[in-house]
Parts: structure tokens; C-alpha cells; sequence
């Protein structure tokens, strides 16, 4: 019985890890569409970007659900903004936010 509990335990344990990933967005697809997408019609780097905000004014941005209107603010000539890009670009931003210590290639 033991070892039946412990097997279950184990694979509700890697649903939840899978699930929570499987949501979560990726920091170098939010790098790259911040290069490729963004950055000209911005007209400044990724480090201007990300650092514009702290860690946490980027996760309440993306709490609230703003995420796309704080780009388009900080980016005014943004014409065409993918919603589905603010989970990666959020992940990006929140990685290389003002006071992360990290800082973006881009």
C-alpha cells in the first residue's frame, strides 16, 4: 500500500511541475521577439525595455492583464502587438527587470 501511495504521490507531484511549466514562457522567445519585433519600432535596446520597470511592477503588469498596453505605452509606434506574446515577453522583461542584476544581449 506504501508503495502505491508513493506512486501516485510521484506522478501528481509531475503533473503539477508539467502544468506549471507548460504555462509559463520562455525567456529567450521573449528575447527574440523583443529583437525582432519590438526593438526597431521602439527604437531603444532590450536593457532600456526591461529595465524601464522593476521585477515586481513587471509581474503586477502582467497580473493585471496589461501587459500589451504597457508595451504599447513604453513603445508608441508598436502598430501590430501579438497578445500572444505577453506570456514570453513578460518572462523576458521579468527576468531582466530594473534591479535583477541581470542584463539582456539584445
Amino acid at each position: 500500500m506504501k508503495y502505491f501511495t508513493k506512486i501516485i504521490f510521484s506522478a501528481l507531484f509531475g503533473l503539477l511541475l508539467f502544468s506549471t511549466t507548460a504555462t509559463a514562457g520562455n525567456v529567450g522567445i521573449g528575447q527574440k521577439i523583443y529583437g525582432t519585433k519590438l526593438k526597431d519600432t521602439c527604437g531603444f535596446t532590450g536593457v532600456k525595455f526591461t529595465a524601464s520597470h522593476t521585477q515586481k511592477e513587471w509581474q503586477a503588469i502582467y497580473d493585471s492583464g496589461k501587459m500589451g498596453e504597457e508595451v504599447k505605452a513604453l513603445c508608441p509606434k508598436v502598430e501590430v502587438y501579438n497578445e500572444k506574446w505577453n506570456d514570453h515577453l513578460f518572462s523576458f522583461a521579468y527576468e531582466y527587470g530594473k534591479g535583477s542584476g541581470n542584463e539582456p544581449s539584445c
